[in-house]
C-alpha cells in the first residue's frame, strides 16, 4: 500500500513539474523514461499525460508491438510497447511486480494521434544541464531518433522525437 502511495506521489510531482516546465518556458526539457533497459528522452512539448498501466484490450491481426487499445480518462488510445517497436522484437513478458512501475505516456493532443507508449519506468524530468555531452543520432538510426546525451554517471539517453515517430508509416500501420 505504501508503494502505491509513493508511486502516486511521484506521478503527482512529475505532473506538476511538467506543467510548471511548460508554463515557465523551459528552454529544453525532456521527460526521461526507461524501457527494456534503454533510456529515452521525450520532448516535453510532445509528451502528453502520464497514466498508470492499464491492461489494453487486445486487437487481433496487429503488429506484435501494438498491444491493443485502452480507455484512458474516457478516451480510446492505441497502446504501443515502445521497446518492442524500437527494437523490432516481440514484447518482453513483464511480471506483475514489473508492471507496478510501468506507465502509459500519451502523445500530446497537438500531434492528433490517440496513442500511448508503454514504458517500464519514469525517470523524472531532464534539461541540458543534466548531461555532460551530446552527440548526433547514431548512423542508420530511425528518423525519429534525435540527439543522444550522456549524463554524469556515463549513462546514454536517446532522444525520441514523438512528432516524427507519430508520422512514421510503420508506426501508423498496425496491421500484421
Amino acid at each position: 500500500m505504501a508503494n502505491r502511495e509513493a508511486l502516486r506521489e511521484l506521478q503527482s510531482r512529475l505532473a506538476s513539474r511538467l506543467q510548471a516546465a511548460r508554463t515557465e518556458g523551459v528552454q529544453a526539457g525532456w521527460l526521461a523514461v526507461e524501457s527494456a533497459g534503454s533510456k529515452y528522452l521525450f520532448p516535453l512539448s510532445q509528451a502528453g499525460e502520464i497514466f498508470p498501466y492499464a491492461a489494453p484490450q487486445a486487437v487481433p491481426y496487429t503488429q506484435n508491438w501494438f498491444l491493443g487499445v485502452a480507455n484512458l480518462r474516457g478516451g480510446l488510445y492505441g497502446v504501443v510497447d515502445l521497446a518492442s517497436f524500437v527494437s523490432g522484437r516481440a514484447p518482453a513478458q513483464r511480471s506483475d511486480a514489473g508492471r507496478a512501475e510501468s506507465r502509459l505516456v500519451a502523445l500530446n493532443q497537438l500531434l492528433e494521434i490517440n496513442c500511448a507508449l508503454l514504458i517500464d519506468r519514469l525517470a523524472g524530468l531532464r534539461n541540458t544541464d543534466a548531461f555532460t555531452s551530446s552527440s548526433d543520432a547514431p548512423e542508420g538510426a530511425p528518423d525519429y531518433f534525435g540527439s543522444g546525451y550522456t549524463d554524469a554517471s556515463g549513462a546514454y539517453w536517446q532522444e525520441i522525437n514523438l512528432q516524427a515517430l507519430s508520422q512514421q508509416p510503420q508506426f501508423l500501420s498496425i496491421s500484421a
